[in-house]
């Protein structure tokens, strides 16, 4: 009941500046486009994956002419133990193929003191990932690659370059905007705990723009997640801030 509370009185106060801002235009520039805003979700499921409770996640970032600069963070509202992230990710766009670079931070790994720059190989927080996709308008690919940092192993006890694919196919039904997702690790490896190949991640996404003035909307989703590899399965509720 408290957390419901806590909940409902975090997001009220959220919105109030967010309205009170979109209602001021900006001046129109030519340059780089900024963009900011913040998830708040009943819980962080990533890629199958059970990563915390209530969260904020948010997200500031920079592009220009296909090239993009962000960053995103996550931070438990509820449980003092749950994940903690910051990840800085470097993109490039043309036409329908991306490229990026991610440096993702946990405030959990081989460093006990959690310090942010601390890079040694084999005592470092830090994990970095490469991926490659494309979007072909109908659905989109996309494939990571860790390749350095706190990354996972294999039976052997050797990094294991975990490696991680999904497809989504976004599509309309009854004025909601839909997103199916099916996630798979190819190879086994400790960082999404799979002995070989392994369907990790299906889900079903729903979002749906929720009028709060003439001008101003807030994004609300819902989405159920089920990952085959370890039988567990969730539903996440979820709204978008954003000036």
């Amino acid at each position: 009941m408290k957390t419901r509370i806590f909940f409902t009185a975090f997001i009220s106060m959220a919105l109030l500046p967010v309205v009170a801002q979109v209602n001021t235009p900006l001046p129109h520039r030519e340059g780089p486009g900024v963009s900011l805003g913040a998830d708040v979700v009943s819980s962080y499921i990533w890629r199958g994956q059970d990563l915390g409770n209530v969260s904020i996640q948010p997200t500031l970032g920079v592009a220009y002419k296909g090239l993009s600069l962000s960053a995103w963070g996550s931070v438990g509202l509820t449980d003092a133990t749950d994940t903690k992230e910051l990840d800085l990710t470097l993109s490039y766009t043309l036409g329908g193929l991306n490229i990026g670079i991610t440096d993702y931070w946990f405030n959990a790994g081989l460093d006990p003191q959690n310090r942010y720059f601390k890079y040694d190989a084999h005592g470092t927080n830090h994990l970095f990932e490469a991926t490659v996709g494309y979007d072909f308008g109908i659905a989109s690919v996309q494939w990571y690659t860790n390749f350095a940092g706190n990354d996972g192993t294999r039976k052997n006890g050797k990094r294991a370059y975990s490696s991680y694919f999904e497809v989504n196919v976004p599509f309309k039904l009854s004025a909601i905007e839909w997103t199916a997702t099916a996630g798979a690790v190819p190879f086994a490896t400790t960082s999404y705990g799979t002995t070989g190949f392994a369907v990790t991640n299906l889900a079903l996404k729903a979002t749906k723009d929720i009028k709060v003035t003439d001008t101003f909307a807030v994004p609300v989703f819902a989405q159920v997640v089920a990952n085959p590899c370890s039988q567990k399965a969730y539903l996440v509720l979820g709204l978008t801030l954003q000036p």
